[in-house]
């Protein structure tokens, strides 16, 4: 990451400087990404908590402090910009966000307009119509004062964004995911043209070769309700939903529900509700003219917010998202849908040692605690046709990624780092169980060990409650005998 300063002129790089407003969000955060990896481009982002990007930036990115509501600010930010791209908004923040929405777009076009920059790229909102909800009109208002200024404005109006952090999808999955019987307002059957969140990257990133302003209205390449998208993903995810329509459901109630039910914020809700009523499709084919963009279906959508949010979790590092010792609630912390447990120990030995006694774990070793309560487990998955713990290792101390270990199966595995187990077991929902070993400051290592449940429905989510006072005993005793375990090896010579 380079420290801001005066960048170097673009005939000195051979690249053009971009900026980028918003990394810290959903988009914004993903958009980094695909930035980062442009060969084209030197990249500088703009935010208002540099600290909660610094860990995120390639080493050529650069990072400064800037606030759109900050006028004085934008002026070093904008500096040598070719591009910038607005992807600011504040309906999340306490006040008027109407106001606080037009104030922030005034200012930065004031400052692109007197920076020269060549071009804005926005992404908004689908809306059609004078009775638009409170959000979209916002929204697009602030594209028209963006193009105010005079500097071309590639705005694109999009529809509900498919992708997990998308706060409609994230409703949407919370809904599902949490009521077996799903009352569902007037609003559900609004139309919309959802769509996926890697095409809406797609459009971004190539409107950087877009020559002028224009707008493009986006989405995917269906037209569905709202009970069309919640049926889709109950689908795929295995779960049972009816919908019973109650078309006078009034839009008080469905903000009341939406702000026990969902992880969106009440200011948040109330909004959303509003302008669930508006439909949001397109109108006009001029984006897929302009652009070689072929968007997804629905299906495929949540196919893949499905996948990569898989991915994205399974890369997770817990022994960075928690420091070493780290008091988690015996209940788990939510992590999207997912419920997550994490302890540590420290031992006084190297590393190497210490994952040995780890990548034993199961078949004739046992579980190092509660071998009881494991082998009637076993017994009970048999008796519901799973796989119990007859299966056993295929070797006792080696492991290798798809090996079994009784009812678990390898995921991952890193030499001296890491072992992650997916649990083969019958129960409503995934569970994975994984271990961490890494160096501590006193020459010793310490050992993590985290439990991920992703659970099914409301049955998975009961299943996950009423069992944790038992899941705490059972895999805290468990890490402690990883340690007794760890403490009886013996140390390599000179080590101590």
């Amino acid at each position: 990451m380079a420290v801001s300063g005066d960048p170097p002129a673009d005939e000195q790089t051979g690249r053009r400087t971009v900026l980028l407003t918003g990394a810290t969000g959903y988009v914004g955060g993903r958009l980094l990404r695909r930035l980062q990896d442009h060969p084209d481009l030197r990249l500088r982002c703009m935010t208002r908590r540099p600290e909660a990007l610094a860990d995120h930036l390639g080493p050529e990115t650069e990072l400064v402090r800037g606030d759109a509501l900050d006028a004085p600010s934008l002026t070093r930010a904008m500096r040598g910009v070719h591009t910038a791209y607005y992807l600011i908004h504040s309906m999340g923040t306490i006040g008027d966000f109407e106001a606080l929405d037009r104030a922030a777009a005034s200012n930065f076009a004031a400052a692109a307009r007197q920076a020269g920059i060549a071009r804005i790229i926005y992404l908004g909102g689908l809306g059609d119509g004078n009775d638009l909800s409170r959000h979209l009109a916002s929204r697009q208002a602030v594209g028209e004062l963006l193009r105010g200024s005079g500097v071309p404005v590639v705005e694109f109006r999009a529809s509900i964004v498919i992708g997990s952090g998308s706060a409609s999808y994230e409703t949407v999955r919370a809904l599902v995911e949490t009521l077996p019987v799903l009352i569902t307002p007037r609003w559900a059957e609004t139309a919309a043209q959802p769509i996926a969140v890697e095409d809406v990257l797609d459009y971004l990133v190539a409107a950087l070769d877009f020559r002028g302003g224009a707008i493009f209205e986006v989405g995917g390449s269906e037209r569905v309700s709202y009970t069309e998208i919640m049926r889709e993903y109950a689908r795929q995810r295995g779960l049972r939903r009816r919908l019973v329509a109650v078309p006078l459901l009034s839009p008080g109630a469905s903000r009341l529900m939406l702000g026990l039910l969902t992880p969106v914020h009440g200011r948040v809700a109330g909004a959303m509700v509003e302008s669930l009523r508006n439909e949001t499709v397109v109108n006009t084919s001029h984006a897929v003219r302009t652009f070689a963009v072929r968007p997804r279906g629905l299906s495929e959508s949540i196919a893949r917010a499905l996948v990569n949010e898989d991915r994205e979790f399974a890369q997770t590092r817990w022994s960075d998202s928690f420091a070493p010792g780290q008091p988690l609630r015996w209940s788990g912390l939510a992590s999207g849908r997912r419920l997550v447990t994490s302890r540590a120990v420290h031992v006084d030995r190297p590393p190497e040692c210490a994952f040995e006694p780890v990548q034993r774990i199961g078949g004739e070793t046992g579980w190092y605690a509660n071998n009881r309560f494991w082998t009637l487990r076993g017994l009970l998955d048999t008796l519901r046709g799973g796989v119990g713990l007859r299966r056993g290792r295929r070797d006792q101390v080696d492991l290798r990624i798809g090996d079994t270990v009784d009812f678990w199966r390898v995921e991952r595995v890193e030499k001296d780092r890491l072992l992650r187990l997916a649990a083969e077991m019958k129960i409503p929902g995934r569970l994975w169980l994984q271990f961490e070993v890494g160096p501590d400051h006193n020459g010793g290592a310490h050992i993590r060990q985290t439990t991920v449940f992703d659970p099914a429905g409301c049955v998975g989510l009961a299943y996950w409650y009423l069992l944790c006072p038992v899941h705490h005993v059972v895999f805290s005793r468990m890490l402690r005998g990883v340690a007794r375990a760890i403490q009886a090896v013996p140390s390599p010579a000179g080590t101590g």
